[in-house]
């Protein structure tokens, strides 16, 4: 799965806002907006992004 489509879901499925998740996961508020506007993000940021939203989703990180 494109990790838009991932993040798009994981968005929808926690409620959290775009720009927290960026800041959150890669310390960068613009992530979701630039790749939604074309942005490739890396091979070692999508890496940091799933493992993010991974833990996220275990419990680790609490809202």
């Amino acid at each position: 799965m494109p990790i838009l489509r991932k993040i798009e879901s994981f968005l929808r499925d926690t409620g959290m806002a775009p720009t927290r998740f960026g800041r959150d996961a890669v310390r960068d508020p613009r992530l979701v907006f630039d790749i939604r506007n074309g942005r490739e993000p890396s091979p070692r940021m999508i890496q940091k992004i799933e493992h993010f939203m991974n833990i996220f989703q275990n419990g680790a990180i609490s809202q």
